[in-house]
């Protein structure tokens, strides 16, 4: 890091945790009370600070990452100032943590550009840090780092456990990784993402030194034309590639620490008898296809701007026009996963502040007659989220009017994610 970048990047750091700051203290002033999952974070984080580390919600169906992490930080800060009574793991102690991970994937995301966008000299100091903030100021990630939730610590050591896999510390990233899965159980993925930037290397690498010394000038080795025989050649040079034990050999020595917290995540699902630790009937594990096309549409239109252009309009229609019966094929393929595979949990039907304005009338009423018709008392459904609604002040305030406007875009997470 240059030291005019360096100067920048420190002042931009200094000026979004200062506006963070603010901002929270808004939010705590006006939504003081815990607000929907913190119902269940919070109390479970308290315990953890009484030292009570063997009391658990059976509500709660994540790893305790993030009550860990939130006691590391906290009691040393409470033994050297000295402080006594609530204000010790009060609501907006915990919720001061995502702050401090906020700062953290500010740093992280500029690393990661600097890293992944080395060669690029056309990308100037301004670019990268701009891009490193508006990344990290991301609404669906940015919002929720005023409240006492998994989603700001969890993509803090995700993003820390790719760094490291890019800087070839694959131990430390392997760790980082395991770190994240105590955050949420479903960052498994991501370590395999991580590991599997190891395996495509390799195969990268492979690929390469095949066509090299085929020589073959007609076809550039980085380049594979998007048709059936395309397809079929990349999947033949992957089989090839994964029953060579030459190269499986070459890959086991780099990636094994991967392996290993894979493994154990398998051992962790069998002792467990499934991913959820906690209220298994309403976190199922399920095929939920639609997911990904919700990630590719949103995907898509946040980054038409520099995505899309002329000459890639043209290639996708050249494509389109010279290989129909492809293009056909997946759209075919895409329609039978959301037809077969769209599944609707319960609670984003009981609380329309997890899903889009378009069901908000029909998942409300319809919310409302499973919670009075559910066996528990009121107060329970009040405390799973279901009925639970904020103070007067809060629903008037515009604070609550802005939150409720980020909540609402909020696609379904998973059938069995918290």
């Amino acid at each position: 890091m240059e030291t005019f970048e360096g100067y920048m990047f420190t002042a931009l750091c200094s000026i979004n945790f200062l506006v963070s700051c603010l901002l929270f203290s808004r939010v705590t002033r006006e939504q003081r009370e815990p607000y929907m999952d913190e119902l269940f974070h919070v109390p479970q984080a308290q315990k953890y600070c009484e030292g009570k580390f063997t009391e658990w919600d059976p509500m709660i169906t994540t790893l305790p990452g993030l009550y860990l992490i939130s006691v590391g930080v906290i009691k040393p800060v409470v033994w050297l100032a000295n402080l006594t009574g609530a204000v010790v793991c009060s609501t907006a102690m915990l919720r001061f943590i995502n702050l401090l991970f906020n700062c953290g994937n500010l740093y992280l995301l500029y690393l990661l550009i600097c890293k992944l966008h080395l060669r690029e000299k056309t990308r100037t100091t301004s670019r990268r840090i701009l891009s490193a903030l508006s990344l990290s100021t991301f609404p669906v990630l940015y919002f929720f780092n005023f409240l006492y939730y998994t989603d700001a610590g969890s993509t803090f050591f995700i993003l820390f456990t790719y760094l490291m896999t890019l800087y070839g510390c694959h131990k430390a990233s392997a760790f980082l990784g395991v770190c994240s899965v105590l955050f949420r159980q479903t960052n498994i993925i991501w370590v395999a993402f991580c590991a599997g930037t190891l395996v495509a290397s390799k195969m990268d690498e492979a690929w390469r030194v095949e066509h090299t010394k085929k020589r073959d000038e007609k076809s550039p080795p980085s380049q594979v034309p998007l048709s059936f025989s395309g397809a079929k050649k990349v999947m033949l040079f992957m089989l090839e590639f994964l029953t060579s034990p030459g190269h499986m050999k070459a890959v086991l020595l780099v990636a094994w620490p991967y392996a290993v917290v894979g493994v154990g995540f398998l051992v962790f699902v069998v002792l467990n008898d499934g991913i959820v630790v906690g209220d298994r009937t309403s976190h199922e594990a399920c095929l939920n296809f639609p997911q990904l096309f919700y990630f590719f549409s949103f995907t898509l239109f946040f980054s038409l701007p520099v995505s899309l252009c002329y000459h890639r309009v043209l290639r996708f229609l050249h494509a389109l026009k010279k290989q129909p019966l492809f293009f056909l094929f997946i759209t075919g393929v895409s329609l039978l996963l959301v037809w077969k595979f769209t599944f609707i949990h319960k609670y984003l039907l009981a609380d329309n502040r997890h899903t889009s304005p378009s069901t908000c009338g029909k998942g409300s009423s319809r919310g409302t007659s499973w919670c009075a018709s559910s066996s528990r008392p009121r107060s329970t459904c009040s405390q799973a989220g279901i009925s639970w609604t904020p103070s007067s002040r809060a629903r008037s305030s515009g604070v609550w009017r802005s939150w409720h406007a980020s909540w609402l875009p909020q696609y379904p997470r998973g059938c069995w994610s918290s």
